[in-house]
């Protein structure tokens, strides 16, 4: 179970991060809006267009990724007293009750939609430039298909921590400031930091730079 869960994992981090790209290609995209518009008064007809749809398909397939990382957002002020196995329960309870059929919903809408359009080849009507985007509806169902499959490792990863009492450890990326601020380095982090910053659990080396 947990080899499929790493197995998936690597699936929706490949696509998280393929996708990341979109983020350049639309600051790239914004960025020459700005000059030929502003200096030579010679705006695109393309550029909105291209933003919009490169932040859509960021938004949509960096959903699983996401997932993967437990990066959305919960509302975890009594999550976080239960113990893991009561964690664990009502994860399960969520996510075969709402999760999955919120998913399949999207999947089977979003080819409907998808098909729509590649049958009428549809083309943007936010612009003059007839930007084609039919290909893109199609990033809706690919979507919803990462979903489904991290939902099964979320699924593998509940019942896993109601066998054993705890969660199976993630695959991390990149770290949220609070947790490293809880872990070793916390006096070199708050040293350069340029704001101010609450730490609930100093760790040792923290209490030994604030003695000094």
């Amino acid at each position: 179970m947990l080899a499929f869960i790493a197995f998936i994992d690597r699936i929706s981090a490949w696509f998280g991060k393929a996708f990341a790209w979109c983020i350049v290609i639309m600051t790239l995209a914004v960025s020459y809006e700005v000059f030929v518009r502003y200096l030579l008064r010679q705006p695109t007809s393309w550029a909105f267009d291209l933003t919009y749809m490169m932040y859509g398909s960021l938004f949509m397939m960096a959903g699983a990724y996401t997932l993967s990382r437990d990066g959305h957002v919960r509302g975890d002020v009594i999550y976080r007293l239960w113990p893991p196995k009561v964690q664990a329960g009502v994860e399960l309870f969520l996510y075969i009750i709402f999760f999955f059929p919120g998913v399949l919903a999207l999947i089977i809408a979003g080819w409907k939609y998808a098909g729509r359009s590649l049958r009428f080849l549809e083309v943007s009507v936010m612009s003059p430039a007839n930007v084609p985007i039919f290909q893109f509806k199609l990033i809706i169902v690919a979507a919803g298909i990462l979903l489904f499959l991290q939902g099964l490792a979320q699924v593998c990863r509940c019942i896993v921590c109601i066998r054993e009492g705890a969660w199976p450890r993630q695959a991390e990326d990149v770290k949220e400031l609070e947790d490293r601020l809880l872990e070793g380095d916390t006096a070199d982090i708050i040293r350069h930091g340029s704001e101010a910053t609450d730490v609930q659990k100093p760790s040792e080396s923290v209490k030994r730079e604030f003695d000094r």
